[in-house]
């Protein structure tokens, strides 16, 4: 098992370092259905990165207002529509009794966004007889009442049609797909409309029976659809309709560089905080010291390295949390030193006092990180999209933090306090007079002690 160690240790060490600073490594898509790759990045919050952030009102109908659960829905629906999108870490909030705030970081095509997440998504399947329609124009419902609604749609996906170009599936339910095959058949060679917030999506003409709910709809004109256009579609039949119509209300751009400006600042602070920690473990802990530096530069890396990998969605709050993770890391490492001076007080050999040292101050340390585990999970599991940043990366932070604190650190102390240079009082920080054991070597015998005499 120690000779496992080291090699784990490294092993890990020449992963983060491949993840932190090899451009254009790329790694299976855990989001993505159709099994791509994804290229490990920095993903940054609005705060950090810049983005928009748009305020909507949800408006009444019929005398109506949106009460509280049909806020909730209007929002679940508003952060479904947006995660399709891509955009990481969206943050969507009700706020008030009638407002949506959606907050998207690192948005490069805010226009498709807005039409999206403003949709109301409603579906309708309208008979149109002889009479043809373009794509994009506005159908009057009550002179054309539809044959049914998008509820009749069971699911919804991304096909392609005869040609190869994008097209969207759908099956209907039991209902749909009765009235449906019914029409078809009798109406064969009509026009049949697929209208969305009653603008005319397609227009096709019926070639064949439908009797199997299994329908298929294409782009209009020459072009068809576009693949965003089919997935956006998608995207809105998937998660249901809004219950009430929303607009917007509001809207501002985030520059990237003022996010620039608190990144630089963060990252300062932190560099200025670490700084000051190794310092301190240098001067107090000497040798030790020098080696649990070592050490929280490895937890730095490998933090970094499982950012990117998540990847997790840095913001000002979740950088708080790995400074304050980075504390953490070096309270393990002060308990164990202190209990390690006070071995080598007895006169254990320093080996046995390393072991003892990290032995007894395990129970001290599983505790305390435990309790920080607990609360950061409690924040994670009820706390806002701000805090629960916070939390996770404090989460990460606790548990590699404690990978780093015990095995990183033992395994070199193993190995550094078995050479000569390294027995020396001066080099832990204590007088020659507390350093009761002189070398690495175990005190002698009472037997050894007699043969020498």
């Amino acid at each position: 098992m120690r000779k496992a160690g080291p090699i784990l240790i490294l092993l890990i060490g020449v992963l983060a370092l491949l993840v932190n600073f090899f451009p254009g490594l790329a790694v299976p898509d855990s989001q993505s259905a159709d099994g791509s790759w994804r290229t490990i990045v920095t993903k940054l919050g609005l705060d950090l990165e810049g983005g928009l952030r748009v305020e909507y009102q949800a408006l009444p109908v019929e005398g109506k207002s949106p009460g509280a659960g049909d806020m909730a829905i209007i929002k679940d629906i508003v952060e479904r529509r947006v995660n399709q999108t891509g955009v990481s870490e969206p943050v969507v909030v009700t706020q008030g009794s009638d407002r949506v705030v959606v907050e998207l970081p690192g948005v490069t095509d805010p226009e498709s966004v807005r039409r999206l997440v403003g949709q109301t998504g409603r579906l309708d399947f309208v008979p149109l007889g002889q009479t043809t329609a373009q794509e994009g124009q506005p159908l009057d419902l009550t002179a054309n009442p539809p044959l049914f609604s998008g509820e009749q749609v069971q699911s919804a996906t991304v096909g392609t049609d005869q040609n190869g170009r994008p097209a969207v599936d759908f099956v209907l339910k039991g209902e749909g797909a009765k009235l449906f095959g019914d029409y078809t058949a009798q109406h064969i060679g009509d026009y049949f409309a697929i209208t969305l917030d009653s603008t005319v999506i397609s227009a096709p003409v019926i070639q064949s029976s439908i009797p199997n709910g299994q329908v298929q709809i294409t782009g209009g004109g020459l072009r068809g659809f576009g693949s965003k256009e089919a997935q956006n579609l998608v995207t809105v039949l998937k998660f249901g309709s809004l219950p009430f119509p929303i607009q917007e209300l509001s809207s501002e751009s985030i520059s990237a560089t003022l996010g620039s400006q608190f990144l630089a600042q963060s990252l300062l602070a932190g560099l200025i905080g670490i700084g000051l920690v190794i310092t301190f473990m240098f001067v107090y802990y000497r040798l030790t010291g020098l080696v649990a530096s070592f050490a929280l530069v490895y937890y730095t890396l490998v933090m970094y390295a499982i950012f990117r990998l998540i990847p997790v969605t840095l913001t000002l709050a979740g950088v708080a949390g790995f400074v304050l993770s980075v504390g953490m890391a070096v309270d393990a490492n002060i308990l164990i030193f202190e209990r390690m001076k006070e071995e080598l007080r007895l006169g254990k050999s320093l080996p046995a006092a390393v072991e003892a040292g990290f032995n007894r101050a395990w129970n001290s340390i599983l505790d305390s990180n435990v309790s920080s585990l607990i609360t950061a999970t409690i924040l994670y599991m009820f706390g806002s999209s701000v805090i629960r940043g916070f939390a996770l990366v404090l989460i990460l932070g606790v548990l590699t933090s404690m990978f780093s604190a015990i095995v990183v650190t033992r395994s070199i102390l193993r190995v550094v306090v078995r050479q000569a240079w390294a027995r020396r009082a001066s080099r832990y920080g204590l007088r020659d007079d507390e350093f009761a054991a002189l070398g690495a070597v175990r005190p002698a015998t009472r037997r050894e002690a007699r043969a020498r005499v």
